[in-house]
Parts: C-alpha cells; structure tokens; sequence
C-alpha cells in the first residue's frame, strides 16, 4: 500500500496543535513510510515559517521541527518521492475541472490530491474534510 498525505497532517506530526495525536497514532497504526512530494515539503517549511512569523512558535522551535522533519526524510520514515511537476499539474487541471466547482478546493489542495494520484497511492492522510472528500471522491482511502 502506498500513503500520501497533504501539509495539514505534516503539520500535525511536527508541530504540536489539536491534530498531533491522532497523527503520531496514525503513523504508529499503519506501520510504514509515508510519501510525500515537493509540494509537501516546501508548503510544511513555508507554514511553521509563518507560525513563526505569527508568533505561534519560536524560531529556535521551528528549526527544530524542520529538522526532524529532514531526519525523517534521511531515515525513509517518509519517502519524497519524484514527481514530474507538469504530469501533477495536468492531473490537477483535471481534478479541478471535475470538482472544484462543485465542492469549492483549494489549489494546493488539488494538487497534493493530484501528486497521490500520480504516486499511485491506495491512501491519503489528512484533517482537512474538504480534502479528503475529494481525495475519497478520486478512489483514495482516507485517514486518519
């Protein structure tokens, strides 16, 4: 089986909000790497930077996040895996044709439903409803 996620649970592993159990418990119940894209990775470094930014963490405790977030990527506790960024897009271009009218999405939304797609996953982890119901609406489990 082959997991994705969006930023929403990222963020819950790293920094500490109203999520993080039940994403450290998600993580210790499947047992295996989550992957991720770019797309992933530079959205979770762009928002612990703005809860810096916005005075929710420290600048110390953010380098800290970050960093283990980059150990987890060394250890293959999550995989970022290549993407070819057009294929995504083109991929998103559709689910948002198909969709987003209907249901109201995000773009990076899309496009982290889309990355999924292209990575073949089976599930796709996040807090956020909107996007699961679209990640479900596409043929992906969803959790947690």
């Amino acid at each position: 089986m082959t997991v994705c996620c969006d930023t929403s649970f990222l963020f819950s592993v790293y920094a500490n909000d109203v999520h993080s159990g039940a994403a450290l418990s998600e993580l210790r119940r499947i047992g295996q790497a989550v992957h991720i894209s770019v797309l992933n990775q530079y959205e979770l470094e762009n928002a612990l930077r703005l809860a810096t930014f916005r005075k929710l963490f420290s600048t110390l405790g953010v380098q800290g996040f970050l960093a283990e977030f980059e150990s987890d990527i060394a250890s293959g506790r999550l995989i970022l895996a290549i993407c070819n960024l057009a294929t995504v897009v083109a991929e998103a271009r559709r689910l948002s044709a198909v969709h987003t009218s209907k249901q109201g999405h995000r773009a990076f939304d899309v496009l982290h439903v889309a990355a999924a797609l292209d990575f073949r996953a089976n599930k796709f982890l996040s807090f956020d409803v909107n996007q699961r119901r679209l990640a479900r609406a596409e043929g992906l489990q969803v959790g947690p």
